[in-house]
């Protein structure tokens, strides 16, 4: 009796727990994508990456930690972890070398994350439907790759190829998180609008509520951009380079904002957003400056930094894993499409004779109603649209990687409080000014190709 009821609540938890996960993660029937599950592995990955970065590492190379006792605890193991990851880290001693160490944990992840996602994205564009297939076996080979990563050497995998990987791969994202971010703000603009309208169809006047909450945004939005810019001026002036990429970013938000407000596309929450942003990336080249006079980040751990990287990172995710709008652009193995093939009439009866449609026979009379397109062998035209996802997840694996370890510099200074290795930040600050003034240039043409070529379709 009592090995029944065991056996009968062991199966009532594992009914419940599939049936959980499926409710959280989505279903893996034919008709979806895995991207759900495709988040929570990078999820997971950035989970492991910060548990490294700011304990098994350090443990490591200090000998220190429960992760390092055990490795030293199994014969062998202990002598070998240890030089894995002091390898590349060996000319730094004390805090140094445990920053230099952690940041080599994240790297671990983060590349195994990249290197998931990169062969997923080639076998899913041949192959659409492997993504929603088989993901406890990939979640059991991701967790064993990590095991293995703990005997590699820092460099040159780690900390020499993939942190140059990663700087190219951030960089890209700099300019795709643009576009996440102006989808996420044109969808909340026409939401509010949307919810004015249905307020003012149920009480007229009831929906202005709704259209001052989109203006109070904007003047929220524009005033953060406005003091951050005087905070940088305030605390990064100082050097010729730091001015002008202040000067150039406020420029550049004046412009994008008069173009906006010139015409009749985009949206005045769009360009607030996009002008916050802007300034966060204005931040982000400051204070990679190896000059110690006018960065006073320098030899500090960037919290905010890290702070509003992870932040974006997350918007980015809940996009890619949630938003109706990445599943319309992302298609993928939707088997079936719907298309409403009802003519315009302003008819309101339904009896009467439409004298806007013309008198054909009932067979060239136009198709009303929901027509249903079924795909050629069951896979949708853009099923191979999938590989996008995983593409825009490993650019999204390089961009973590560099928030978290400051694009790969270490707070190390030398006797006149600047930079003890200048070059790799001034290679990060040319990088992220680059991929800033491309981001600002696409939305600035986003605004203006309709209006230079009313012509064609930009929809």
């Amino acid at each position: 009796m009592g090995s029944t009821l065991s056996l009968a609540a062991t199966y009532c938890f594992c009914t419940s727990a599939g049936s959980l996960c499926n409710s959280c993660l989505g279903s893996t029937a034919a008709g979806t994508t895995g991207r759900k599950r495709a988040v929570l592995l990078l999820t997971l990955a950035i989970s492991i990456a910060l548990w490294f970065q700011y304990s098994v590492g350090p443990g490591i190379v200090q000998e220190t930690g429960w992760v390092w006792k055990t490795y030293r605890a199994i014969p062998g193991s202990g002598k070998l972890v240890f030089s894995a990851w002091k390898k590349g880290c060996d000319q730094y001693e004390g805090d140094l070398l445990s920053q230099c160490a952690g940041q080599a944990g994240v790297y671990r992840s983060m590349f195994l994350a990249t290197l998931f996602f990169i062969l997923s994205a080639a076998a899913t564009h041949v192959q659409p439907q492997l993504n929603r297939e088989a993901w406890p076996a990939k979640y059991a080979i991701f967790c064993f790759a990590i095991l293995i990563t703990m005997f590699v050497p820092n460099t040159p995998l780690f900390s020499g190829f993939f942190l140059w990987f990663s700087r190219f791969g951030a960089s890209v994202f700099v300019v795709l998180q643009q576009v996440i971010l102006i989808d996420v703000a044109y969808n909340w603009n026409d939401d509010w609008v949307e919810k004015s309208n249905e307020a003012d169809r149920i009480s007229y006047g009831s929906g202005g509520g709704w259209l001052k909450a989109i203006v109070g945004t904007c003047v929220l939005l524009y005033s953060c951009a406005i003091v951050g810019i005087s905070i940088l001026y305030h605390f990064f002036d100082g050097c010729p380079e730091n001015t002008w990429v202040i000067t150039l970013t406020l420029l550049g938000i004046i412009a994008m904002t008069g173009i906006q407000v010139a015409g009749q596309d985009g949206s005045l929450l769009t360009s607030s957003v996009m002008a916050l942003y802007a300034t966060y990336l204005c931040y982000s080249v400051v204070s990679k400056n190896p000059n110690g006079s006018c960065n006073p980040q320098l030899g500090q751990n960037d919290v905010w930094g890290i702070v509003i990287g992870l932040t974006l990172t997350a918007v980015s995710l809940a996009w890619t894993g949630f938003s109706w709008s990445a599943e319309h652009r992302l298609t993928v193995d939707a088997v079936q499409s719907t298309k409403s093939m009802t003519p315009a009439t302003s008819n309101p009866n339904p009896d009467g004779i439409n004298l806007d449609v013309p008198f054909l026979d009932a067979e060239q009379q136009p198709a009303t109603g929901l027509v249903m397109e079924q795909s050629e062998g069951g896979a949708s035209c853009g099923g191979t649209d999938i590989w996008k996802l995983n593409a825009v997840m490993a650019l999204v694996c390089c961009w973590v990687a560099m928030i978290l370890t400051g694009w790969g510099t270490l707070e190390d200074l030398n006797e006149s409080h600047n930079a003890a290795n200048p070059t790799a930040g001034r290679v990060n600050m040319a990088m992220i000014g680059v991929s800033q003034w491309i981001a600002i240039g696409l939305y600035s043409w986003t605004l203006l190709a309709p209006r230079l070529f009313p012509d064609r379709d930009f929809s």
